[in-house]
């Protein structure tokens, strides 16, 4: 056989090899439907968020998005099973404050939330509140103050667990006030919520979407909000940082994809979540739940994790918290 001829096979011959890839690489995207994994169980405030985004996210991507509710270890397992994910764009992550946290919680990982992911966007800022039962006889965070700080007084709060937001926001209360709060653990805030309302505990610091019904309700009293400023939600309520300044809080959640996602996903991804963000419906939404839209780029939000990281090191090394 002529070598030209020869050649000319074998060059047909890779043609047709490279075929299946060229088709792979030029695929649409998406072309399947989409997991939102929510590493949180179903209710919570996470939830809530993933599950409107979920549905807004179809209208935008012309796929079903479906939430995969991951929930255990303070969120791991969810960060875990989505690390682990092909990094093609159709596994979402739903990440929180709290996986930033558990990088100085938790002294040993299955997953490097900085390495691991790629972040795609922030979706919302979310405050604790604290709220008490009726039977703290204050009516005014000037009142609380003076009454956590005598050793006469019984003041419990309740927390999702050692380490979780709401506990770490009462102990950097309990360091900036000099008071005398009494930190109590619960596997969750719901239990933690319920023993409040029953009066078995005395208050707590909690996400302000899930206490806002029965501050409403007259059950709680609204006393402050661990954001810089205050919620629209709540406007008679001070902000804590008005009295102890420099005292924060925020609670937030985005967005992120498995590492080696390819940049022209997360670039569509982060465009698509930036328009449901700016939505009417989406900012009402948000705003019942106490939350604010937090729209911004993929590199904006990785900026914004890196300076996280270091900020609730120190909230943790000031609670005292381990997890492990």
């Amino acid at each position: 056989m002529h070598p030209l001829v020869r050649r000319s096979i074998a060059q047909a011959g890779l043609l047709w090899a490279l075929l299946p890839l060229a088709a792979f690489a030029q695929a649409p995207w998406p072309s399947k439907p989409i997991t939102l994994i929510v590493p949180f169980a179903p209710g919570g405030s996470t939830d809530v968020t993933g599950r409107m985004l979920a549905a807004k996210l179809k209208d935008e991507l012309g796929q079903t998005v479906v939430v995969e509710n991951r929930g255990g270890a303070g969120g791991n397992l969810g960060a875990e099973a989505a690390a682990r994910a092909a990094p093609d764009g159709h596994t979402l992550f739903l990440a929180t404050s709290t996986h930033v946290t558990n990088i100085s919680l938790y002294k040993k990982l299955n997953y490097d939330f900085q390495r691991d992911f790629v972040p795609v966007s922030q979706v919302a800022f979310i405050p604790n509140a604290l709220a008490v039962t009726a039977k703290v006889p204050v009516n005014s965070l000037t009142e609380f103050m003076a009454y956590v700080r005598d050793p006469k007084n019984d003041m419990r709060y309740g927390s999702a667990g050692n380490g979780s937001s709401l506990h770490i926001a009462g102990a950097l209360f309990n360091s900036m006030a000099k008071s005398n709060m009494v930190h109590v653990p619960y596997k969750g805030s719901g239990p933690a919520i319920v023993d409040v309302l029953g009066g078995q505990i005395e208050g707590i610091f909690s996400p302000l979407v899930d206490v806002l019904p029965h501050i409403r309700s007259g059950k709680l009293k609204a006393i402050g909000v661990t954001t810089k400023g205050r919620s629209d939600q709540l406007p008679g309520t001070p902000a804590i940082n008005e009295a102890l300044p420099g005292y924060e809080v925020t609670l937030w959640n985005g967005v992120l994809v498995p590492a080696r996602t390819p940049p022209e996903v997360v670039s569509r991804l982060n465009a698509a979540i930036n328009k449901v963000l700016a939505q009417p419906e989406t900012k009402k939404l948000l705003a019942e739940q106490g939350s604010e839209p937090a729209p911004g780029t993929s590199a904006q939000f990785r900026d914004f994790i890196a300076k996280e990281v270091p900020v609730w090191k120190r909230l943790v090394e000031l609670s005292g918290a381990s997890a492990d």
